[in-house]
């Protein structure tokens, strides 16, 4: 698994338990590196992921709108807590992240949603995201 892969379940995780918590994800985010600062190749896996959080919180407002928006019937607040953390993460990834192709912020949080959440969630997180990312490269 790639640094970035294991940035993205990171921050998934931070931004997941804080919403449930009604907390910073950035506060949680910190604690857990903390927790695992004496681990080899931390500062990588941490630095994106945080990098993601951060990005998150910025651009909070326009993440959840557009999710609102393209989500088809789903009010954020029904989304399963975990699937939102993901889409708010990979949302951020295509929104504000260069380095990243459209493709493989979503082929990644389908994989995240896939593994951690339910059966549906996979194709409910492709299908938003690729929604989202048409309309973006339509500008």
């Amino acid at each position: 698994m790639s640094a970035r892969t294991k940035a993205r379940k990171r921050a998934v995780d931070a931004v997941f338990a804080a919403d449930l918590r009604k907390i910073s994800p950035l506060q949680l985010l910190n604690e857990v590196a903390d927790l695992a600062a004496d681990r080899q190749n931390q500062d990588a896996i941490f630095g994106y992921a945080r990098q993601i959080v951060e990005g998150i919180i910025e651009h909070h407002d326009e993440i959840d709108d557009l999710l609102e928006t393209y989500s088809q019937g789903w009010a954020l607040d029904r989304m399963p807590n975990l699937d939102r953390a993901i889409l708010r993460c990979a949302l951020w990834e295509i929104l504000h992240s260069d380095s990243v192709p459209d493709a493989v912020a979503i082929n990644e949080a389908v994989e995240l949603a896939k593994e951690l959440s339910t059966d549906d969630s996979g194709s409910f997180v492709n299908g938003l995201l690729s929604r989202i990312s048409a309309t973006k490269t339509a500008k």
